[in-house]
């Protein structure tokens, strides 16, 4: 029944897609965590950018000036409309600011695009992590879980728990964090695809792809503070985000006292 429910809410917001390229409100959030291990040396300060869908991207650049890394976890493509109108110009500008990981989203891989977007990515200084890890520095290790037909590979999430550092894994779906993740010794995973729940009531989200209506995890921290779900940069719809504005997050991890 669920599944139906799920199938009619995102029916309905298809038919209600937004113009390309209209300006979008987003707030910059900031939110710190500490590392619970040990393993970080030094503080480890990066975006986390979700959910561009082809859109404007300009007002984010002097927003996230002086990080360490970027992340993208996902959903660069608009699967709705063909062309990479944004996404090409967004993966050059990124790396300009810091090194810059992208993850697979399910519009990344469902868009006709999608081929012709991991060519772009693979001649740009972006660094896709598709169901892989990579060390960033020492004291930092990386991770990419792609959104797949067939659900969540953990091979990847499996991998990163068993390197030296501290943890961090990209995952667009937050489903995908209790499917694959939830139990290993990953630091913090991120995600997206939410879009915070489109419209928010007493700090609960409306709808959500991918879980439905009323769905659990749209936003903020869950998990005691081990999965952190992005509000995403872009309304792909005219329903207005009520009480849910589209968000840059930049994430301070800092080492044990």
């Amino acid at each position: 029944m669920s599944g139906q429910r799920d199938h009619g809410a995102g029916l309905v917001l298809g038919l209600l897609r937004r113009r390309q390229g209209r300006p979008q409100h987003r707030q910059v959030n900031a939110c710190t965590v500490t590392d619970a291990r040990g393993a970080l040396k030094q503080p480890f300060r990066f975006a986390v950018l979700a959910d561009l869908h082809d859109e404007r991207f300009d007002d984010i650049l002097p927003q996230i000036q002086g990080v360490d890394a970027v992340l993208v976890p996902g959903d660069v493509l608009n699967r709705y409309r063909r062309g990479m109108v944004y996404a090409e110009g967004f993966l050059q500008a990124l790396p300009e600011i810091a090194p810059t990981f992208l993850s697979v989203g399910n519009h990344d891989w469902k868009s006709e695009d999608g081929p012709a977007f991991r060519r772009l990515v693979s001649r740009s200084r972006v660094k896709l992590l598709d169901d892989g890890v990579t060390v960033f520095r020492r004291d930092v290790v990386l991770g990419g879980l792609s959104s797949r037909a067939e659900g969540a590979n953990p091979k990847a999430a499996r991998t990163l728990a068993g390197m030296k550092g501290w943890r961090l894994l990209m995952c667009h779906h937050p489903e995908y964090y209790f499917d694959a993740v939830r139990g290993l010794p990953i630091d913090l995973t991120i995600a997206g695809h939410a879009h915070g729940g489109q419209v928010r009531l007493l700090s609960r989200g409306l709808y959500a792809p991918g879980q439905g209506l009323l769905p659990r995890w749209t936003a903020g921290f869950y998990d005691d503070g081990r999965l952190l779900v992005s509000r995403g940069l872009t309304n792909t719809v005219l329903v207005p985000r009520l009480g849910n504005p589209c968000e840059i997050l930049i994430v301070t991890a800092q080492p044990k006292a």
